[in-house]
Order: structure tokens, then C-alpha cells, then sequence
């Protein structure tokens, strides 16, 4: 019975969010998922706009729900969340997130915790080859699934820096 768990903002929820999502849920089968969900406040630093909290836990829920299962969802109020605290089996990451999985050990280790399992979800790449991400998606460059929105004309972009 292992205990998972995943951690982020999930805003928009793109294609990127659902592999690691996926990916956490199936770890879980027969144990526990516990989702950290950032917090208004440390949404703040992103570089993008974000939905507000209780609109990304339905949204987060609504999606989790249709795998099967019923999460645990907290709020996160610094990177680390209940990671540090209590023991899980496995930590599912991002390459984004990967190095805070890397602190949560380190800091796991200092407190004479168990080291979790860090499972690395690559990234979900769209239909130009770089990856998905919310900030691309607000940017209007991409839709959540990948699917180029906006391409620059290169030959417009040169005229225009001459």
C-alpha cells in the first residue's frame, strides 16, 4: 500500500499536469494520494495570471475523480508541504519540480526520515517540441493539449530587428 505524493499550482491543467497526475494515481492504486496544491499567496511569484485556489482544487478533484479515485488535497504554503513531515513512498516530479524532490530528501535526511522514491515524469512536449507549460498557455502560444496557437514569422522577426 504505498502512500504518493505530487505537488504543484495545476493552472491551467494541461496535458503536462495530467501525465504527472497519472502517473501519481497509479502509483497510489490501493494506497493513498496526497495532491499539494500552491496557495494563493505563493501563486503570487508566478509570471502569469493563476485561478484562485478553491477553482483549481474543483478543477484538480473534477479530473482526479475520473481515474477512479478520491485524493487527498492540501494546501501548500512552501515548496515542501507535508513531504518533510510525514512519511510517503513515492514523490512524483516534474522536471520543473525536480530539484525542490531533491531538497525534500535533503531536508528528509537532516530530520532522519526515510528517502522517498522520486519519480520523474517528463515533460509532455507540444506540437513544436518544447514543453507544454501554463506560462505558454496564458501566453497564448499554445492550448493546454499542445496544439500551436501563435507562430512567430521568422522572416517578419529579422526584418524587424534590422
Amino acid at each position: 500500500m504505498s502512500r504518493v505524493a505530487v505537488g504543484g499550482t495545476f493552472n491551467p491543467l494541461h496535458d503536462g499536469h495530467i501525465a504527472l497526475l497519472k502517473t501519481a494515481v497509479e502509483l497510489s492504486r490501493g494506497g493513498e494520494l496526497l495532491i499539494g496544491l500552491t496557495s494563493d499567496e505563493m501563486t503570487r511569484k508566478k509570471d502569469h495570471e493563476v485561478d484562485d485556489y478553491q477553482t483549481r482544487y474543483n478543477n484538480v478533484m473534477k479530473f482526479i475523480k475520473t481515474l477512479g479515485i478520491i485524493p487527498t488535497i492540501v494546501r501548500l504554503d512552501d515548496p515542501y508541504g507535508p513531504t518533510i513531515r510525514e512519511d510517503f513512498d513515492h514523490l512524483v516530479v516534474s522536471p520543473e519540480t525536480h530539484p525542490s524532490g531533491l531538497n525534500i530528501n535533503i531536508i528528509r535526511s537532516e530530520r532522519n526520515l526515510k528517502q522517498l522514491n522520486i519519480v520523474l515524469v517528463d515533460y509532455v512536449l507540444a506540437d513544436d517540441g518544447l514543453p507544454i507549460s501554463s506560462t505558454r498557455i496564458w501566453n497564448g502560444e499554445i492550448d493546454k493539449h499542445g496544439k500551436v496557437l501563435y507562430t512567430a514569422n521568422l522572416s517578419e522577426l529579422s526584418q524587424n530587428q534590422t
